[in-house]
């Protein structure tokens, strides 16, 4: 990411009513885009999908533990739906089916979406024109 990225960024951030301010200053540091900057927005984007993951995870265990037809924990067990075993197996389908779609167009047509711009070496501290 460049200055202008972290810039851009942050300027959205301290967009938000009431809160923006605070935002800016507890995530960066305030409004001083230097390496510093820098090194909190790519230590953000490397735990992002790990939080996503984990966040996750632990919707499919609550899911799991109360069934996916009973959002608010009602003890009637009626109409609610097991999760397990085929919500599951649903769910694993369809994400070896994206992997299968996504790893085909990855390992043996890797120029499918060819853009030439993708071949240029990027510099995270100069600015995109």
């Amino acid at each position: 990411m460049s200055f202008w990225g972290a810039t851009v960024i942050t300027n959205l951030l301290s967009a938000i009513p009431y809160i923006g301010q605070s935002i800016v200053t507890w995530l960066w540091g305030g409004f001083a885009v230097d390496n510093a900057t820098l090194n909190r927005f790519f230590m953000f984007h490397f735990l992002l999908p790990f939080l996503l993951v984990f966040l996750t995870l632990l919707h499919l265990l609550f899911l799991h533990q109360h069934g996916s037809n009973n959002p608010l924990g009602l003890k009637s067990m009626s109409s609610m739906i097991p999760f397990h075993p085929y919500y599951t197996t649903k769910d694993l389908v369809g994400l070896f089916a994206a992997l299968l779609f996504l790893a085909t167009f990855a390992l043996l047509l890797p120029a499918f979406f060819l853009d030439p711009e993708n071949f240029i070496q990027a510099n995270p501290l100069s600015t995109p024109t």
